[in-house]
């Protein structure tokens, strides 16, 4: 059963909310289990990496597009045009107990519960959880676009997008169509270069934006970070993207890879004064980043070990920063080996997903599914409450050869994140 919040009188939906999520805590001691959280895009391939049943990549109809992403923490709908579902992006916390299962939107429950789930420092602050990440699983690149900073995004009544990319090794055996990636401007393009190829766009010609671009080559277990107003075409690896509580962006390519890019999608986000101003794109664009001589060093990510390496290794764990150059989220990989029994503390709430092994987090089983059927519910999504993750998560490996490994993602200022960058 699932409870939704169209339920007639909004005091008994509160209480309902708050009664399951009550109960979701106690049962998991403060770890919250999360369903899977499918998104399709109507202008992307699915790179079919994800762990996607073959037949369900199109469970949301043709009209919709291929299912190529999954979201995780999110408390942020989707903005895929008319056709978008209820609840399309929001993740549901499972509880089952009784003989029934029960889903709630995490979104509600913090709502309810405030900074017991999140935090009273981000509660306080944000009033939200203000960050989710994804995987982002598409065949081919995506074209040029940019996600709006806030002074711009404010204007539709949304919020700038920063974002992350790591790339992981157990969703990347291979590189799809185009594993390069866009960033930014070569240094030296001017900005009536990039206006004639956003006019060309509004006028329906190839507008061959990424001639003015550089492209980098992909490589798994490394990052990126990508800041509001970056032009950017994401190569087709299997990318985790942890990102500010946003689904606002605009087009600026319009041919990618001979498919053509609808020409709303150019004016996306843009306000009912500024369509058709080919100028209004233009200031979008943070143009010192974009034009930047040392965008590798200042963008490039490696990871960098969270705890002093030998520590961790006669513990029996490893765990690395994967994505550290933003105040607004942070990401960690962390790695139990095999038989091994840690407990891992964090000053943050924060969510993760399974990317390898099995074994138990506190009152929990966790594992990795090879393949998920759409609508399934599994056991390798978890959000992780700052109380519980303050006090430490006890991680057991039952597994004698193989190695549990996850990703967790943060909310902004984490305390933790404190290394040279």
């Amino acid at each position: 059963m699932s409870i939704s919040s169209t339920t007639s009188k909004k005091g008994e939906y509160a209480m309902a909310v708050k009664r399951i999520a009550e109960r979701a805590l106690e049962q998991g001691g403060g770890i919250l289990r999360l369903a899977p959280n499918w998104v399709p895009r109507s202008f992307c391939v699915p790179g079919r990496r994800i762990k996607l049943h073959p037949d369900d990549y199109y469970a949301m109809g043709g009209e919709r597009g291929g299912i190529d992403e999954r979201w995780f923490a999110s408390t942020t709908p989707a903005d895929n045009g008319p056709l978008t579902s209820p609840n399309e992006g929001l993740s549901f916390i499972v509880f089952e107990g009784g003989g029934k299962t029960e889903r709630i939107l995490l979104r509600d429950a913090i709502e309810e519960l405030q900074g017991e789930i999140i935090g009273d420092r981000i509660w306080k602050k944000h009033g939200r959880w203000p960050m989710y990440s994804k995987f982002f699983d598409n065949k081919g690149a995506l074209p040029h676009h940019i996600h709006h900073r806030d002074k711009h995004a404010k204007l539709t009544g949304q919020l700038g997008k920063p974002e992350a990319y790591y790339f992981p090794p157990q969703v990347n055996n291979y590189g799809g169509d185009f594993p390069y990636t866009f960033f930014g401007l070569n240094p030296g393009v001017t900005k009536d270069q990039v206006r004639k190829a956003l006019q060309d766009a509004a006028e329906g010609r190839d507008n061959s934006i990424t001639s003015l671009a550089p492209a980098y080559r992909l490589d798994v277990g490394t990052g990126w970070d990508v800041p509001p107003g970056v032009l950017h075409a994401p190569g087709s690896l299997c990318t985790y993207e942890p990102q500010k509580a946003s689904d606002v962006f605009a087009m600026y390519e319009n041919i990618t890879h001979n498919q053509v890019v609808p020409k709303e999608l150019l004016w996306k986000d843009t306000p009912k004064d500024k369509q058709g101003d080919v100028d209004w794109l233009l200031s979008v664009i943070d143009w010192e980043l974009n034009v930047d001589p040392d965008f590798v060093k200042n963008r490039f990510m490696r990871p960098k070990p969270a705890h002093p390496v030998r520590d961790m290794g006669k513990q029996g764990f490893v765990e690395n920063w994967i994505c550290y150059k933003s105040d607004t989220f942070s990401a960690k990989e962390l790695t139990v080996q095999p038989g091994a029994t840690v407990t891992i503390k964090d000053a943050g709430a924060y969510g993760f997903i399974m990317m390898q092994g099995h074994g138990t987090i506190g009152n929990w089983e966790i594992e990795t599914p090879t393949m998920i059927r759409y609508g399934q519910l599994t056991f390798d999504e978890f959000f992780v409450t700052e109380q519980a993750a303050k006090k430490g998560v006890r991680i057991t490996n039952a597994s004698k050869a193989d190695p549990i490994v996850m990703l967790k993602h943060f909310g902004p200022g984490n305390p933790d994140l404190r290394i040279e960058v």
